[in-house]
């Protein structure tokens, strides 16, 4: 079986000037990814997708392979879907046809290979239930009064708060989850068609929440939990 890691690794983040090289405990963002697929017991190759000539030859030091990522698909606005089927479309003209491709993003560095094969023999076992794909993700919990914060810090009713029942009278609470961005996994034929890394009936491996660095904050907790784990 063959499963197909891919890392999209942008030269260009915003938020983070040079986020997916910038050193965490003296090694670069993207390196604790690439050391995380290739110490999976399922990933069998791993490919790094830039348009950064940087990235690419940090990429290739920690061992992974690389692929040049077209300019238009390395925009601020680019998603990352179309970035993977460039991969899978450039490596079957080659002749090469994973079974199932794994989105592994490299903002995630505190998800390693035990967490990944767990996710993978989670899929995998309930591929039977008829789920064709899986994500990671956090619990948030059971509500249902939903609220939504916006990007300006207003607030949006996911629910008729003017006409909220009683306890007593809801007959359905929802769990809410989040993603954490650690792992995504689909049939590459199914990615190819939804042309999403999310496929038609998802099923989530709940895990504590994984932090996905974002913001320079997050880079100072994540290397302060990489300490005290040395430690």
């Amino acid at each position: 079986m063959e499963i197909l890691a891919i890392i999209p690794a942008r030269g260009g983040s915003k938020g983070i000037k040079r986020k997916n090289i910038k050193p965490i405990l003296n090694k670069p963002l993207v390196a604790y990814t690439i050391e995380t697929c290739l110490n999976s017991k399922y990933i069998t190759r791993t490919i790094v997708s830039s348009e950064d000539s940087e990235i690419l030859e940090v990429s290739k030091k920690f061992g992974a392979e690389t692929m040049i990522r077209p300019l238009e698909l390395a925009q601020d606005e680019t998603k990352t879907a179309p970035v993977m089927i460039d991969v899978v479309e450039k490596l079957q003209k080659e002749n090469y046809f994973p079974d199932y491709v794994v989105l592994m993003q490299p903002t995630c560095p505190l998800r390693d290979a035990d967490y990944t094969d767990k996710a993978f023999e989670f899929y995998f076992e309930n591929l039977k239930n008829g789920y064709d794909s899986c994500f990671s993700a956090f619990d948030i919990g059971f509500t249902h009064s939903k609220w939504r914060i916006l990007h300006n810090n207003k607030l949006e009713a996911l629910y008729d708060f003017r006409n909220r029942p009683r306890r007593q009278e809801i007959d359905e609470h929802y769990r809410m989850i989040g993603e954490n961005g650690a792992f995504y996994a689909l049939p590459t034929k199914t990615m190819l068609e939804v042309k999403d890394f999310i496929g038609y009936n998802p099923i989530a491996y709940i895990t504590p929440r994984v932090i996905d660095i974002d913001t320079p904050e997050d880079f100072v907790r994540v290397e302060e939990i990489l300490k005290n784990a040395n430690n």
